[in-house]
């Protein structure tokens, strides 16, 4: 019987997915001390177990080499930009993954976050409880152009939601997804059109080294002064200082951030500026989403795959 290790610290408590995951594996160790594992310490939770549920740990090949009895990771989440598929490959580490689960739960956030930040709900709300009365003067979603960076599972299920809103849907992904633009009326542009035409840009792509830092000061600058940017993806994708800047100077009427390159974020002086939202990494964090996502990696102990050159293409079909 193979040993289960769980590193989520929110399916740890979930007391449904725990019940789930035990009546299928007798062995099984929980993060119940909700510890956020990294290094020596991840590896001396995850010693010992042939099978293990990760969420945003980092799983380089300084950890599998320390983990030669390790054969199956399933990814409880959406993204595995946080785990070495070559590393895995060479060692003949098998990865269950789902994508998708997640983006309704995410998709939704955008649209509230969104609708806050041209709306100054987060400023009326502190006024309100401070005693003020001021009726600031918003604007709506509706009609508004919105900048989709990364038109995957998400940023597909939010240009469906836009459409309710008579929004013009731009998007820019490595992707020619030519059928689906045109299908759902959106319309394919580079990045920088889109940061220069764009009344609200949204973030869905991955972390990694093509996309670090992929809003830098110089592409920030192209954005409208009246616009919006909202982060729901990966912190690490904007320059947060120069963003600050530009927020603190009118530069750039709001941001709206659900992800941080340090989280919990570390820059006193961003989070007091009254024109950013923050929320702590909750996008994907919807109860519906939570359970698909846990229930996808308990299924994913069974039918994990090597992670080829195609991932994360599903797998061919049965003959």
């Amino acid at each position: 019987m193979s040993r289960v290790a769980v590193c989520s610290r929110s399916f740890s408590h979930h007391p449904v997915l725990r019940a789930e995951l035990l009546a299928r594996h007798a062995h099984v160790t929980f993060n119940d001390a909700g510890l956020s594992m990294h290094g020596e310490a991840l590896i001396a939770f995850l010693k010992g177990h042939e099978k293990i549920i990760t969420s945003l740990e980092r799983l380089d090949e300084a950890v599998f080499a320390a983990l030669p009895e390790l054969k199956v990771v399933s990814k409880y989440g959406v993204g595995f930009d946080m785990v070495d598929l070559d590393a895995m490959a060479r060692r003949g580490i098998k990865l269950g993954w789902t994508g998708g689960l997640n983006k309704r739960s995410v998709a939704e956030l955008v649209i509230a976050l969104a609708i806050a930040a041209l709306r100054h709900v987060a400023i009326c709300d502190r006024e309100v409880r401070a005693g003020e009365w001021r009726r600031h003067v918003g604007r709506q979603l509706s009609g508004k152009t919105v900048g989709i960076i990364g038109c995957g599972h998400i940023g597909k299920e939010l240009a469906g939601l836009l459409k309710a809103f008579g929004c013009t849907v731009l998007a820019n992904d490595i992707r020619d997804d030519a059928a689906f633009y045109e299908t759902h009326d959106v319309r394919p542009v580079d990045l920088e059109t889109l940061l220069g035409a764009a009344d609200v840009v949204t973030l869905h792509v991955p972390l990694d080294e093509t996309t670090r830092g992929i809003l830098s000061a110089e592409r920030l600058a192209l954005m409208k002064p009246d616009a919006v940017l909202i982060n729901a993806a990966r912190g690490g994708l904007v320059d947060e200082a120069a963003l600050k800047a530009m927020l603190a100077d009118g530069r750039l009427a709001s941001a709206a951030f659900d992800v941080f390159a340090t989280e919990p974020p570390d820059d006193p002086e961003l989070l007091a500026l009254p024109n950013f939202l923050a929320t702590p990494h909750i996008a994907g964090n919807a109860e519906e989403a939570v359970l698909a996502m846990g229930r996808a990696a308990i299924e994913g102990l069974e039918t994990a795959r090597p992670p080829t050159a195609d991932w994360p293409a599903p797998p061919p079909p049965a003959p």
